[in-house]
């Protein structure tokens, strides 16, 4: 066991430069001091690692031997020492994201594009799943942030920020037409064919919550994986479809479908970027968030925390 790595420091730049004179020179310190730590670290193996040389000193063999693990050690160091401070200075690194498909297409993919521009050389890792698998990563350090969306339940290191707002509707297709610009109840769509998310998101939840405090239970006839394929079953007016407005809007604004009314106001949600206080951000991470500007919501994020 090494009882001073200030020693084998000494080892070190002595063997490099070839000198007891060049060692103090890159060590700054004197050379009294050079070769009182050669002799001792010669003590404690037991062993001479320098000879006298017409110029300087030479490794002996034992020397020789050392200095042939000493100097891929140091190599090693120096090499890390540099790729710590390319992180530092974003020429290298990893971000790590979670996001859901929603999240992703209607927030986080414009600052991902912006980023990759000014950071060529960041890796950005985005691991797509909904709002529970999301926390659950983060929980457990997979990901350095993520954006998910209310409401969701988070434990207290959870830092939720609200970026943007995001409204639930209600979308048919020429089927339902009698139903277009009728004032509707909630609790006239369970008469009507349902398309919902399946039950593992935020939004179903979401959703479920709000229809069951309005006295509705619905039992879809579709339970899909994503807001895309609800959309394209209620363009084929297999049913009436619950989706986030964005995912909808194409189809909405050319009139292939259209928004059922009701009367009473769906309240709105919210996009959040989730990060957990205990840990410490990766530059890049820090970074990619500087670019991902908050946007001032009215309404605070849904957050149960769990006790």
């Amino acid at each position: 066991m090494i009882d001073n790595l200030e020693y084998i420091k000494v080892f070190y730049y002595t063997a490099k430069s070839g000198s007891v004179t060049g060692a103090a020179a890159l060590l700054s310190i004197s050379q009294p001091a050079v070769s009182q730590s050669l002799r001792q670290l010669e003590k404690s193996l037991g062993v001479t690692l320098f000879a006298r040389a017409s110029r300087g000193v030479r490794l002996t063999a034992e020397g020789e031997l050392l200095y042939s693990y000493v100097k891929q050690c140091y190599e090693q160091m120096e090499i890390g020492v540099e790729k710590v401070r390319q992180m530092r200075n974003l020429e290298l690194g990893e971000v790590r994201i979670g996001a859901s498909d929603m999240t992703l297409q209607f927030y986080l993919l414009p600052y991902l594009e912006k980023f990759h521009e000014l950071y060529p050389d960041i890796k950005v890792c985005v691991t797509n799943g909904p709002t529970p698998e999301t926390l659950k990563a983060l929980g457990e350090g997979r990901i350095d942030f993520g954006v998910v969306s209310t409401p969701f339940e988070a434990s207290e290191s959870v830092k939720a920020i609200p970026v943007k707002e995001i409204e639930d509707v209600f979308v048919a297709g020429r089927r339902f037409l009698p139903y277009k610009n009728k004032m509707l109840d909630f609790k006239e769509l369970e008469k009507l064919p349902m398309i919902f998310l399946e039950n593992n998101t935020s939004s179903r939840s979401y959703m479920d919550a709000f229809l069951l405090e309005n006295g509705v239970v619905l039992q879809p006839e579709f339970e899909l994986a994503t807001s895309d394929m609800i959309v394209q079953f209620a363009l084929r007016s297999l049913g009436v479809g619950c989706v986030v407005r964005e995912f909808a809007r194409e189809a909405l604004e050319s009139g292939l479908l259209f928004e059922l009314r009701f009367n009473k106001l769906i309240p709105k949600r919210s996009f959040c970027v989730v990060q957990d206080a205990r840990t410490v951000m990766p530059a890049a991470a820090a970074r990619l968030l500087e670019i991902m500007p908050e946007q001032p919501l009215l309404q605070p994020a849904r957050v149960k925390r769990k006790r």
